[in-house]
């Protein structure tokens, strides 16, 4: 009998709860099976729930998360089981050509690039399956926790990613609307980038003030940072 996990699932719009289902066991050649030690809520997550990509029935949600390598594709190199992983939350097939052409959201079509709890089983589960494991898997060093790591899956990557769409000049000034936690990395990106002068925009207090701790971090690391927003 096969092996069977929790899981937290959207069964209908407006509707969400747990299900036991079965644990993936093959996982393709270019695949890999992960067992998850750590994962995030998305508002992406409450979004699809509400409808926002239309009905769902009882779909795990999810895609933001690290884990452990449980068993890969006979394919896939440069991990091994066992590796602690930080898992993409866009998975491409990074072969189709959107992919080929750098548009990898959009592989294979409109939003192809996002499969996890879209058109497959996200990552709210004991274990997940990761197609095209080799490119959508990064190791975890020893030094990082799975609960920082985590944090590198969709808000550090997203917001970094803004910044390099912005297209910053060395030197340049950037307003960054809003210091939720992807404006806050897309304003950490920025400076990483060399903008001269980043302004924040912001009007929750708790969200000014933690801005403002966290450019007092960049302020230590990078002496030659702007003013405080």
């Amino acid at each position: 009998m096969a092996k069977r996990m929790k899981t937290f699932v959207m069964k209908q719009i407006g509707e969400v709860g747990f299900m036991e289902k079965p644990v993936p066991v093959d996982p393709a050649p270019n695949g890999a099976i992960i067992k998850t030690t750590r994962a995030l809520v998305c508002t992406s997550d409450t979004h699809t729930v509400a409808g926002a990509i239309g009905e769902r029935e009882n779909i795990t949600l999810g895609h933001e998360a690290v884990g452990i390598v449980h068993k890969l594709g006979s394919a896939v190199q440069g991990v091994k089981e066992g590796d602690r992983v930080a898992v993409n939350a866009i998975t491409p097939c990074y072969k189709c050509e959107n992919c080929l052409r750098g548009y990898t959201s959009q592989c294979q079509g409109m939003l192809g690039g996002w499969k996890f709890a879209n058109v497959k089983d996200g990552n709210f589960a004991e274990y997940f399956l990761v197609n095209e494991a080799e490119a959508n898997l990064a190791i975890i060093p020893d030094a990082v926790s799975d609960e920082a790591a985590v944090y590198t899956t969709d808000m550090m990557s997203t917001g970094f990613m803004g910044a390099e769409h912005a297209n910053i000049p060395i030197g340049g000034t950037v307003a960054v609307f809003a210091q939720g936690p992807v404006g806050l990395m897309a304003t950490v990106g920025a400076k990483l980038l060399g903008a001269g002068l980043i302004i924040a925009v912001e009007t929750v207090p708790k969200r000014q003030d933690l801005a403002r701790q966290l450019w007092e971090v960049l302020r230590e690391h990078a002496p030659r940072a702007a003013a405080a927003p």
